[in-house]
């Protein structure tokens, strides 16, 4: 088996649009080594890397998934080269988060294993992690041709339920962040997304339109609520704040805004060629 390194291409030749991926994935990692040397963590640094490594551990997962519809409403087929990069990439993250969160923990393993079958946030985490290992392990041809295609890709599909979990486990995180609803939204896109997509909808510029108008309303239900069960907020006062600008842009109006930016997109990239003269004649 030939060894083909991140910035090539299959054949062995460079490939401007793998390194250059391959080179961002490294920017999560590089700012937040850059946090943790400025002191920007406060004094106690690791929990900051924590929750900065799962929030990008996510974040991976949902461009892994993103990597299909862009292809597919854009036309930009290249981009299937960089697909099982970056999934291979969320997998690395995660077990940095997992590192990092046995660092904070004082590297107590008997605390850690309690906390990992009794907290439902860490059990689900745990779950992800093991899950994905072995997606990463197959990512490389050799495993395609060694479980088959419907073998592989079965196995492949469970990175929808390994992506949940994920955002289950960010949910119910402490604390409250815009980022969590802001994901969640567009988890469902990506999921509805390719429901559409089987449908032959998957392309067509209203439906676009109407799954960013649905992913948007749906953060802002979905924020209101959470924080309502989970924090105890007022369901009302939440909700508003979605949508008042004063407040700032919410993770609602960023799903739609982008949901809708897609769907235009989609418009540009699929309109009929204009009629040349010639044509119009004819």
């Amino acid at each position: 088996m030939t060894w083909v390194w991140p910035w090539q291409d299959r054949n062995g030749k460079f490939s401007l649009l793998k390194a250059t991926i391959f080179s961002a994935m490294f920017l999560p990692a590089t700012w937040i080594v850059w946090q943790v040397q400025t002191h920007q963590f406060g004094p106690f640094p690791l929990a900051g890397m924590t929750y900065w490594s799962g929030v990008w551990a996510t974040a991976m997962l949902l461009f892994a998934l993103a990597v299909t519809p862009a292809m597919t409403i854009f036309r930009w087929r290249y981009l299937t080269v960089v697909r099982r990069m970056i999934g291979v990439n969320a997998l690395v993250y995660s077990i940095a988060h997992t590192i990092v969160y046995f660092a904070l923990r004082v590297w107590d393993f008997g605390l850690i294993a309690n906390e990992m079958v009794t907290r439902l946030s860490l059990i689900l985490a745990t779950i992800s992690l093991l899950g994905l290992i072995p997606l990463g392990v197959t990512s490389v041809d050799a495993a395609v041709s060694r479980m088959g295609a419907e073998g592989w890709a079965r196995l492949h599909n469970t990175v929808y339920v390994l992506t949940a979990l994920a955002l289950i486990h960010y949910l119910l995180s402490p604390g409250v962040y815009a980022s969590q609803y802001l994901m969640s939204g567009m988890f469902l896109w990506l999921m509805v997304w390719r429901w559409l997509n089987k449908r032959g909808q998957g392309t067509d510029p209203r439906t676009l339109a109407l799954l960013a108008l649905a992913a948007g309303v749906f953060t802002a239900l979905f924020e209101a609520f959470w924080e309502w069960l989970y924090q105890d907020f007022e369901f009302g006062w939440v909700l508003g704040q979605n949508f008042d600008l004063t407040f700032g842009i919410s993770a609602a109006w960023y799903n739609l805004v982008v949901g809708l930016l897609i769907a235009l997109g989609a418009l540009l990239r699929h309109a009929p060629p204009p009629l040349t003269a010639q044509s119009k004649a004819g």
